[in-house]
């Protein structure tokens, strides 16, 4: 991944308010929460993969679940619950994982977690065509970036994004938007489309 934005703060795009027109308010609010846990796990962490399940709807058919979640009707009203999902396979990127992921119709979204490490523009003509080769280039240069990006979706087509640099690892320099890191949307967002053809597979 390349096409590093400068580090300044001021470089640095307003995090959209949930509110915003174009943002679904309670996408925005489970990546965003989904971030926030992350950073409290500290960097250098695995892939993660959370089902996105409309919060009503789990108290409605898991009370003793949504109780111990402390979860009740006043909380679940229009928002989403995220409920993680067993382990990825850290040696199976997280991109060729999702092309093997479908839903099935209960869950209304998916939010996965990911770190990656991104390099300055000018870098991009000297990168490895064999990837493993490219995520030791990355790796070892000197210019590289690591940041935290939360990516999410729902059936409904919003999608929200949220992403932490490790140089500006603190809440105020977040960057949240829909449309932050399409590539990976795009596969997030494949999961939750059925296909007729093939049986629902879950992580």
């Amino acid at each position: 991944m390349s096409g590093r934005r400068e580090q300044g703060d001021e470089q640095f795009p307003a995090t959209p308010r949930v509110g915003d027109l174009d943002v679904d308010p309670a996408l925005a609010a489970v990546v965003l929460e989904l971030e926030q846990h992350a950073s409290e796990q500290g960097w250098d962490q695995p892939a993660s993969l959370f089902a996105l399940v409309d919060t009503a709807a789990l108290v409605a058919a898991e009370p003793a679940l949504a109780s111990a979640m402390g979860l009740d009707d006043a909380a679940a009203a229009g928002s989403l619950t995220p409920v993680e999902q067993d382990q990825l396979d850290p040696a199976v990127a997280l991109e060729q994982s999702l092309q093997t992921i479908s839903w099935p119709a209960e869950v209304g979204g998916c939010a996965a977690v990911v770190e990656r490490l991104v390099l300055p523009p000018e870098a991009d003509a000297d990168i490895p065509e064999d990837p493993d080769e490219a995520a030791r280039f990355a790796a070892e240069h000197p210019a590289r970036q690591e940041l935290r990006i939360v990516a999410g979706a729902t059936r409904a087509g919003a999608t929200y994004c949220a992403m932490r640099f490790r140089s500006h690892d603190d809440a105020s320099s977040v960057v949240a938007g829909p449309d932050l890191v399409p590539e990976l949307l795009e596969l997030v967002v494949a999961t939750l489309i059925d296909d007729p053809d093939e049986g629902n597979t879950t992580p």
